[in-house]
């Protein structure tokens, strides 16, 4: 990569976090009014047309590959690209964008409890600590520092669906390394499909119980934003950044999202930023910190696993392929 593109890798990489944190405020914008299940499969149609009518030379170039890893494809595009993505949409119909993005940090140490209880893979005693302090900071934020809201477990059904949601991206991200050596667009038109068909369960509950899709500005504004920017610009953004200086240096930028979050949801939502989330993204970056310290396989895998939001950003080499894979 050139100096040039190392002089605007900082750009294309906040550029990718605040694209993300940006769907957090449609998906709260829209919560309620625009069926989740069908929100996704109508993002991940649009990105698998765009993909296929601009790349279908590689994708077909990749197409005996992605054949015979079928089952590897179908698990990561159904859980990272299919199931997560409603669940987060879902999950804020219930809670604030300043939640969600001080609960989206979480996933650096999950990604390391999925990685050793998955593949066995071996920790240091301060990544461990880490995970607990990044659990802490959860707590924290989800009790807003009540323990009798606590002790209650009075705690919001939106805030407690996030971290599941986490745990499950976490597995996702932790099983990156299964990912078959094909482009990045084919394993983008790959996790779309998946994302898609994986959807059609929640889409027809929704339908059973009259939650229908209605084309209006607002649904389809959605849409457009989910699909264009949240899943193509930003992962070429992403891609682009990663390639000039590495995942591990780009993969600090992801905290950009929570701080984009709170001042998205303040301003554009109206939302008001209490004690309990300084309190909880303190914790939660500081179990991040020791979670991500060199010296072992691990923490390099939750390094590139990172990045995680749209599932899909890696260039065609090993290291910057699983760092495009995490987060949201």
């Amino acid at each position: 990569m050139t100096s040039r593109g190392q002089t605007f890798a900082p750009l294309f990489l906040a550029t990718a976090a605040f694209a993300w944190a940006g769907n957090h405020v449609v998906a709260r914008f829209i919560a309620g009014e625009v069926p989740p299940g069908m929100l996704n499969v109508l993002r991940w149609v649009v990105v698998a047309l765009v993909l296929g009518a601009f790349s279908w030379r590689t994708i077909a170039a990749d197409l005996p590959v992605m054949r015979r890893h079928f089952w590897t494809l179908l698990f990561l595009g159904t859980v990272g690209g299919g199931i997560f993505g409603t669940l987060q949409y879902v999950s804020l119909r219930y809670t604030s964008v300043v939640n969600m993005g001080v609960l989206n940090s979480t996933a650096p140490a999950f990604i390391v409890a999925a990685s050793v209880l998955i593949f066995r893979d071996k920790v240091r005693p301060i990544q461990i600590a880490g995970v607990f302090v990044s659990l802490a900071g959860v707590i924290a934020m989800v009790s807003q520092l009540s323990l009798e809201r606590l002790a209650t477990f009075s705690l919001n059904a939106g805030d407690i669906l996030i971290v599941l949601n986490m745990m499950l991206f976490a597995i996702y991200s932790a099983c990156l390394r299964l990912r078959p050596g094909i482009q990045l667009t084919s394993f983008l038109f790959s996790m779309a499909l998946a994302g898609a068909f994986s959807n059609i369960p929640f889409v027809l509950v929704e339908w059973e119980a009259g939650f229908l899709f209605e084309a209006t500005a607002k649904s389809l504004g959605a849409v457009a934003y989910a699909s264009l920017i949240s899943s193509i610009v930003a992962y070429i953004c992403w891609s682009r950044g990663v390639e000039a200086i590495g995942p591990s240096r780009a993969s600090v930028f992801l905290h950009l999202i929570p701080f984009a979050n709170a001042g998205f949801g303040a301003v554009l939502l109206g939302e008001q930023l209490r004690l309990d989330h300084f309190v909880g993204l303190a914790l939660v970056l500081t179990g991040v910190w020791m979670t991500s310290q060199t010296g072992t396989a691990v923490s390099k895998q939750v390094k590139r696993g990172l990045p995680a939001p749209p599932p899909s950003r890696a260039p065609a080499r090993a290291p910057a392929r699983a760092s495009q894979r995490s987060m949201r």
